[in-house]
């Protein structure tokens, strides 16, 4: 295997779990899936479909997420929102990234 396709698997494993705490991050306002698709992809975190929504309704019944219907407009979408449990595991959850990126930073400065 090339080492340009062991590495790409590799940023793949590493951007997985940062998906949770990207959404996590983008619900403090309400948005329906596809424009978070959207807004996720724009800032680089790539992120598809079939993983996304899958994603959503898991935060949702772990009770990190509320959603709600909105039938206004011709096409009815749902609307997803961090829930207050979701908004205290964010906070834990940047924390924890800090941290984890501040000891990457000093691994890779002393190994460089």
């Amino acid at each position: 295997m090339a080492t340009e396709e062991i590495a790409l698997g590799q940023a793949q494993e590493l951007r997985r779990g940062t998906v949770v705490l990207a959404c996590l991050a983008l619900l403090r306002k309400p948005q329906y899936g596809y424009a978070l698709l959207e807004t996720l992809n724009d800032a680089g975190v790539t992120v598809d479909g079939n993983t996304l929504y899958p994603l959503l309704r898991r935060l949702e019944k772990q009770g990190l997420l509320t959603s709600e219907w909105n039938t206004d407009e011709s096409r009815p979408r749902k609307f997803y929102r961090v829930s207050p449990e979701g908004s205290r595991v964010r906070t834990s959850l940047v924390r924890e990234w800090q941290d984890l990126v501040a000891s990457i930073s000093r691994l890779t400065k002393e190994s460089g």
